[in-house]
C-alpha cells in the first residue's frame, strides 16, 4: 500500500528553522514528482513547493522563496523540506503529496492540488514566541 508519512513539524519561534521530512512506504520514489502543501486553521490547503523525481526541476510560492529549500534523497526515499526564517504565518499543518502516477518529467511539478493523489496525514508547524 503506497502511504507517505511526514515528520519534523514542531513549535518554534520566529525566525527558526524546522526541516520536514516526507517519507515513502509501499512504492519507491525516484519515479515521483512530490509536493509539499500547507493547510492553515480557517484557509484552504494551498501549494507550497515542488520537486520533480530528479530535482532539476523545482517550484515554490512566492511567500517562501529565499527561505525554502526542497530536496530529495531517492536512496533514503525521502523528500525533505528545509524550512528557515519561520514567520507566524507559516503556521499550518503540513503535507507531501505525490501524483498518480509519476510525474512530469522534467517540467515544474504543479503547485495545484488536484493533481495529487497521494497524500499523508500531516505535521504541524506552529511559529510563535
Amino acid at each position: 500500500q503506497l502511504q507517505l508519512v511526514e515528520s519534523g513539524g514542531g513549535l518554534v519561534q520566529p525566525g527558526g528553522s524546522l526541516r520536514l521530512s516526507c517519507t515513502a512506504s509501499g512504492f519507491t520514489l525516484d519515479d515521483y514528482a512530490i509536493a509539499w502543501f500547507r493547510q492553515a486553521p480557517g484557509k484552504e490547503r494551498e501549494g507550497v513547493s515542488t520537486i520533480n523525481y530528479n530535482a532539476v526541476s523545482i517550484n515554490y510560492r512566492d511567500s517562501v522563496k529565499g527561505r525554502f529549500t526542497i530536496s530529495r534523497d531517492n536512496a533514503k526515499n525521502t523528500i525533505y523540506l528545509q524550512m528557515n526564517k519561520l514567520q507566524p504565518e507559516d503556521t499550518a499543518v503540513y503535507y507531501c503529496a505525490a501524483p498518480g502516477v509519476g510525474g512530469w518529467g522534467l517540467r515544474v511539478p504543479p503547485l495545484s492540488e488536484e493533481e495529487y493523489a497521494y497524500w499523508g496525514r500531516g505535521t504541524q508547524v506552529t511559529v510563535s514566541s
